[in-house]
């Protein structure tokens, strides 16, 4: 079903339909304080932009999604596979915080603990078990999804919580579609030796170019860890092709914000 598009005090923000019984958020670059070139609701920690904006637009998004941006557990992405089981002691790390950890994929079931993830072209993907009130956040690039970050996650939120994938429902965010998503061989070959045949549908041969579907891939890593397709939710918006909602990595480089993913149980 189509994701939802929302807008307060000229903040705007996209909801999934299917995780309408849990607080979640995936945010787009306005409605936040952050000047060029992050401008607006810059999420990105490290790149240059001052704390006192990334805080105000930290609480900005989190007040409009019911999540306390003081507790907030942000990702370290590397492009790895690491899921880490988030508790109340992490509370606050990433932009109170320090950090001690590298962590792609969050799972927790605590309440009031927000997880974040977060994109400037890599799949952002949201979790929720309702039955063992479990949920999980996710960064898969190509990288990641070539490595099964987001089947590892399901698994994991598995065997630490016992969710059962027939249960999870899922939401994958905006991310570079297979319009702008241009490789070379290498990209493909990581998603063929990964997935075998079930990666041919999402792979386009253009010439010596490649055109990738990172959406379409990390679903087919949803179907395969066991959720069924209509617990999975697509939004389908492409952040290279539309830059007046999101910063693309590979239209604008590393002068740029991301835009994020937020998830939280109550």
């Amino acid at each position: 079903m189509p994701f939802e598009t929302h807008e307060q005090n000229g903040l705007v923000w996209l909801s999934s339909p299917l995780l309408d019984t849990v607080r979640h958020g995936f945010s787009t670059r306005a409605g936040g304080v952050s000047p060029a070139p992050w401008d607006s609701l810059n999420l990105r920690t490290g790149c240059g932009d001052r704390q006192e904006n990334l805080i105000e637009n930290y609480r900005r998004f989190c007040a409009v999604i019911g999540a306390d941006a003081e507790r907030a557990v942000l990702a370290k992405q590397v492009h790895e596979t690491t899921v880490r089981t988030v508790t109340a002691a992490d509370a606050g790390k990433g932009l109170w915080r320090e950090r001690d950890y590298t962590a792609d994929a969050l799972i927790t079931r605590e309440k009031g603990l927000p997880l974040a993830v977060f994109s400037a072209d890599c799949g952002i993907l949201l979790l929720y078990d309702p039955i063992h009130q479990a949920i999980g956040a996710v960064h898969a690039g190509w990288r990641g999804c070539a490595g099964g970050i987001v089947e590892k996650t399901v698994r994991e939120m598995q065997r630490v919580y016992g969710a059962s994938p027939a249960d999870i429902r899922a939401a994958i965010g905006p991310c570079i579609g297979q319009c702008c998503f241009e490789t070379d061989e290498d990209v493909p070959a990581a998603m063929r030796a990964a997935l075998g045949a079930d990666a041919a549908p999402y792979l386009a041969s253009r010439g010596a170019k490649w055109h990738v579907d990172l959406a379409g891939l990390n679903r087919q890593w949803l179907l395969r860890a066991g959720l069924t397709a209509d617990h999975i939710d697509t939004c389908g918006l492409c952040t290279a092709c539309r830059p007046d909602l999101f910063w693309s990595h590979r239209k604008m480089g590393e002068a740029r914000g991301v835009q994020g993913a937020m998830i939280v149980l109550s």
